[in-house]
């Protein structure tokens, strides 16, 4: 998981960090409720840590879990805890996944 150091991101930013186009991340915007970044007087739309958290839970239903926008929306609004502790539970399964990914490549290069 990237670390999110800074206070605001702009859209094309938030697009590199989660891996979707911009016209993606407006889309989601239109249909979720919870996704509402900040905006400056010309529009420019300013993204939290917090918005970016939302956002990839937001992948992870609609682009892992495979989910259409209306059950992902359901989702969300059912059970957002719960969703939340899930999506951040495979993170971290995710992230100690590739810990040990690099620990086992480091071991093999040293056999070789």
């Amino acid at each position: 998981m990237d670390s999110l150091d800074k206070k605001y991101y702009k859209i094309s930013e938030v697009a590199d960090i989660i891996n979707v186009a911009p016209s993606t991340l407006r889309f989601w915007e239109s249909q979720f409720t919870i996704v509402k970044p900040k905006r400056n007087d010309k529009g420019t739309r300013f993204y939290t840590p917090r918005d970016i958290e939302v956002i990839r839970m937001i992948y992870f239903l609609v682009k892992e879990k495979g989910l259409k926008l209306e059950a992902a929306q359901e989702q969300i609004r059912r059970n957002h805890s719960g969703v939340s502790r899930r999506f951040e539970a495979i993170e971290r399964l995710r992230a100690v996944r590739g810990t040990l990914q690099k620990m086992l490549d480091a071991l093999n290069s040293k056999r070789i």
